[in-house]
């Protein structure tokens, strides 16, 4: 299974995360990349790399927000791979109301650089045949406070009805924020849970 983390990060950020779905029985990888400096198409040419020194048959997939985006992008750019489950959480499916109204902002716009397009809504259209399970917050504690018109339930940073696809598998929320997300056993609960069967568990 890789890791895919979001924007402004490292993948250092998911250490928590990864170890508990490495408990959950699961071979864990984390994959870095520019989310600033390079464009999506080159992250996701950069993934494709990462992916074929994997020696395994199958490869899931684990992306957090703009992470989600760039495993979006390589299944466009590169349809032939390897069977496996994809979950993404926190991820502005549908663009980033939050990065619409910030990018008219020049700070704003240099910390999300190359990979803007893609936040606003510029994705290619997720393979039918691909199982996807996302996962939503729903407690609005971030950067949202200062966007006007974020819509609700919402994590924070992005709303639940921008997480959405309508070729997803399954979905499913979890009452924490963005970040949170990354901390949350309940987020690595629900990962492994996906990764396992192909659903969420929704008991409670």
């Amino acid at each position: 299974m890789v890791f895919v983390h979001g924007l402004l990060m490292t993948g250092v950020d998911m250490t928590l995360l990864r170890h508990r779905v490495a408990r959950g029985g699961f071979a864990v990888k984390q994959f870095s990349y520019a989310s600033i400096r390079r464009a999506v198409e080159h992250n996701a040419a950069c993934l494709q790399k990462y992916l074929n020194r994997i020696d395994a048959g199958v490869v899931h997939l684990v992306g957090h927000s703009l992470g989600g985006l760039v495993i979006r992008q390589l299944f466009h750019d590169y349809p032939a791979q390897r069977p496996g489950r994809v979950v993404t959480f926190g991820t502005p499916h549908q663009g980033s109301r939050v990065a619409r109204v910030l990018s008219r902002w020049f700070a704003a716009r240099l910390l999300m650089g190359r990979s803007l397009g893609i936040l606003l809504g510029d994705a290619p259209p997720w393979p039918a045949d691909r199982e996807l399970g996302v996962i939503a917050g729903t407690r609005g504690i971030g950067v949202g406070w200062l966007v006007p018109g974020l819509a609700e339930p919402n994590d924070g940073t992005v709303a639940v009805v921008e997480t959405r696809l309508a070729q997803m598998t399954d979905y499913i929320e979890v009452p924490v924020s963005h970040t949170a997300l990354l901390f949350s056993r309940e987020t690595a609960r629900q990962v492994c849970a996906f990764l396992s069967s192909g659903r969420f568990d929704h008991q409670e």
